[in-house]
C-alpha cells in the first residue's frame, strides 16, 4: 500500500536500534528521507549507510546529537531547519524501587524523556503549521496509563507525553498537522533480547521458548504472550505519519498486545 509519504523528511530520535530504527526503516520503505539520530556518530553513520544500501532511492542523513543538550539540539536545528515528520522516540528506562529514585534521577528522566521531546516539538511545530502539513508522534508506553510500580520515574514521564501531545494537538485545529502518541507494550528490543537470554542462560531452549516462559511467568496479562516486534511499531507509526491518518488528532494509540485491561 502506498502511504503517500514519498520524498517527505522525517527526524526519528534514538533511531540506531530498537523501535526507533524499525520506524526509520519502515518510513524509508515508503520513500521517506530519514534523519537518523543517536549520540554516537559511528552508530548513526552505520545505520545511515545500511538504510541507503537497502533503499537507494532515499537520502538518509546523519543527525548525531544528544537531544538532552540544548546546544546540540540548536546545532541540529541549524542543519535541518525543516522536516515533515518528527518522531520523538528517544528515552531512557530502568526498573527502580521508588525509595531509590532521588531528585537527580527524577530530573534526568524529565529532561531526557520529556524536555528533549518538547524542545524538538517547540521548534518544528510552528514551521509545520506555517506549511499546513506535518506529523509529530511521541512514543510513550503502556506504563503511561497502567504504571506497574516497577519504574515510577519512567511511567511519570510517559504520562506527561500523553498530556503534552493533547495540548499541542489543540494548536493544530483546522490544519493538516497532527500530534499523536503511540503506546507500545513490551517490545523485543536488542536490550530486552539480552535480558531474556540472561535470565535463561544455560537452559536448552530456543529463544521462542524462553520468551514464552518469561511471558507466562512475568507478564500473564499479555494477550499475545510474546514481545511485540519493533517492526510492528514501525508499521503502525508509518501509517500514523501518512495522509490516511489525518483524522487522528491528539490520540493515544495503543499497540500493547492486550496488556491494558481497560476499554479506554
Amino acid at each position: 500500500m502506498d502511504m503517500g509519504l514519498n520524498n517527505k523528511t522525517a527526524l526519528i530520535t534514538g533511531s540506531t536500534k530498537g523501535i526507533g530504527k524499525a520506524i526509520a526503516i519502515e518510513l524509508a520503505k515508503e520513500g521517506v528521507n530519514v534523519l537518523i539520530n543517536g549520540r554516537s556518530y559511528e552508530e548513526v553513520e552505520q545505520t545511515v549507510n545500511e538504510i541507503k544500501a537497502n533503499f537507494p532511492a532515499t537520502s538518509p542523513q546523519n543527525a548525531t546529537a544528544d537531544m538532552v543538550d540544548i546546544g546540540q539540539r540548536e546545532a541540529l536545528f541549524e542543519k535541518y531547519p525543516n522536516i515533515d515528520i518528527l518522531v520523538n522516540n528517544m528515552g531512557v528506562y530502568e526498573i527502580m524501587q521508588y525509595e531509590d529514585v532521588d531528585d537527580e534521577v527524577w530530573e534526568k528522566y524529565f529532561r531526557t524523556n520529556v524536555l528533549a521531546a518538547n524542545g524538538l516539538a517547540k521548534f518544528y511545530l510552528p514551521k509545520m503549521l506555517k506549511n499546513d502539513y506535518g506529523r509529530i508522534i511521541f512514543i510513550a508506553s503502556e506504563e503511561a496509563i497502567m504504571p506497574s510500580g516497577q519504574m515510577p520515574q519512567y511511567a511519570m514521564t510517559k504520562s506527561m507525553l500523553l498530556s503534552l501531545s493533547k495540548s499541542l494537538s489543540k494548536l493544530t485545529t483546522g490544519t493538516e498537522v497532527t500530534v499523536n502518541t503511540i503506546l507500545p507494550g513490551p517490545t523485543l528490543s536488542e536490550n530486552v533480547h539480552q535480558i531474556i537470554e540472561g535470565i535463561y542462560p544455560n537452559e536448552e531452549m530456543t529463544f521462542s521458548e524462553k520468551e514464552k516462559k518469561f511471558m507466562t511467568t512475568n507478564l500473564p496479562q499479555s494477550e499475545i504472550q510474546r514481545f511485540i516486534k519493533p517492526i510492528e511499531i514501525g508499521r503502525l507509526t508509518t501509517f500514523v505519519c501518512s495522509p490516511y491518518a489525518s483524522a487522528f488528532k491528539g490520540s493515544p494509540i495503543r499497540m500493547d498486545g492486550g496488556m491494558v485491561p481497560t476499554i479506554f
